[in-house]
């Protein structure tokens, strides 16, 4: 739609459906203010053309921490926080994108090579996205974007991933038809971001994105992984769903998080395998001894155990999701945390072991929720974010306590939304 007839269309009664569901809340006022502003500011700088709407959710991960890499199963949801862009084609093959405050170079899509001053930048994963889908045989083409970012960098959920599957969406509804699945996206997201970007991931974040919803993934074979949607809400039960961002300190972490695969990794080589998901936790017992000898380190001994019963886990979760018993999916999420806190150990970084915000968050909602709900690491871990799964009668006393320790803008509760990335309008 042209820029008038969009913004009659989106005061208008009609969208309202579809933004009850994007922002899973009844109260729309704030939101479709939120949509003009943008649409206004776009006009601002774009003039008039054929706008669009594209929000990208941030994502939570549910079960299966750090299995993703070994090939295993992980459970994951779509939030009802997102990124939301405001885009148009233009005619000058250059991809011309604005977020707030931060700049992004106009990235000229005639030279889609890898360029080594951009490891680590947006402007990488523009390239990477416009290079994939050419090789792929999709259209790609310039476009001018004016986003509006709540999957924050540093939030803890998944703001790189978040970026890289709307990109594809807006190549996909702009010079494709839409023909490109919620699947393809999230691969060609991935390829972006270990090719061009330089961060050597794996698909969870960019697949719980795409998809959206309660997502349980198999990634035995990860490049046809095994996929299930589900309609299943924390709130439905009577839980909010909160991530509280501990604010530890992030520098110099890449250690930390590159020793977990190398370390299990190690493991696997010792049980004649590339990855743990093809062996079994009853080898790795029956040789457990001679193993740990060879491997010689008994942190990457604990990992594996985690590996294989996190992994176990997961399928259990997703039997809950199925069901529909929250009692015993809060459970199994509260034996992750364990499990990711005494095995996988990537509560806190072991070169520092005076910065344990995360284990201090962790404490503090054991000690006052008790037998109630759910809390464990969130992501990665080492710093940065936990999630709380919470009755709602204790929303109001935890977040007091979280954030009088982590400060008053450490909070962000969200809930499931039922859809993944998506061209609205």
């Amino acid at each position: 739609m042209n820029y008038a007839d969009l913004k009659a269309y989106i005061v208008s009664s009609e969208i309202d459906p579809l933004m009850k569901k994007v922002i899973c809340e009844d109260d729309l006022s704030s939101e479709k203010q939120r949509y003009l502003r943008l649409l206004d500011k776009a006009y601002e700088l774009y003039g008039d053309g054929d706008y669009h709407f594209v929000s990208s959710p941030g994502r939570s991960e549910i079960g299966g921490n750090h299995t993703d890499h070994q090939h295993g199963h992980v459970v994951a949801a779509g939030l009802s926080i997102d990124n939301l862009a405001v885009v148009k084609a233009n005619d000058k093959n250059t991809v011309r994108y604005r977020d707030g405050d931060f700049r992004i170079t106009p990235v000229d899509l005639n030279d889609l090579s890898v360029r080594e001053e951009e490891v680590n930048t947006s402007e990488a994963l523009i390239r990477g996205v416009a290079f994939r889908l050419d090789n792929l045989g999709y259209r790609y083409g310039g476009f001018d974007a004016l986003c509006e970012s709540r999957v924050l960098v540093g939030s803890g959920i998944s703001s790189s991933a978040c970026f890289e599957v709307m990109l594809v969406e807006i190549f996909n509804a702009l010079y494709n038809e839409g023909r490109i699945d919620p699947i393809l996206r999230a691969k060609i997201g991935q390829f972006a971001e270990n090719v061009y970007f330089g961060k050597p991931s794996g698909l969870l974040d960019q697949m719980a994105i795409s998809v959206g919803g309660f997502v349980t993934i198999d990634f035995r074979r990860p490049e046809d992984p095994v996929i299930e949607n589900f309609d299943f809400s924390f709130s439905d039960h009577g839980y909010e769903l909160i991530l509280v961002n501990t604010k530890g300190d992030h520098s110099d972490l890449s250690h930390e998080y590159a020793a977990v695969p190398n370390e299990i990794k190690s493991v696997a080589k010792e049980l004649g395998v590339d990855y743990l998901a093809d062996s079994s936790l009853e080898k790795l017992l029956a040789d457990f001894k001679e193993i740990r000898e060879k491997v010689d380190n008994d942190r990457a001994m604990l990992r594996a155990l985690h590996f294989f019963n996190e992994d176990a886990r997961a399928v259990q979760e997703r039997e809950a999701i199925r069901s529909d018993d929250i009692d015993k999916l809060l459970h199994l999420m509260k034996e992750s945390g364990r499990s990711s806190f005494e095995y996988l150990q990537n509560v806190y970084p072991a070169s520092r072991v005076n910065s344990q915000s995360l284990s201090i968050g962790l404490a503090l909602a054991d000690m006052y929720l008790g037998d109630e709900g759910a809390y464990r690491v969130h992501g990665g871990g080492f710093e940065g974010t936990i999630q709380l799964i919470v009755p709602e009668d204790k929303v109001e006393g935890i977040s007091k306590l979280m954030t009088s320790v982590f400060g008053e803008d450490c909070l962000l509760q969200v809930r499931v939304r039922p859809f993944g990335t998506k061209t609205l309008i």
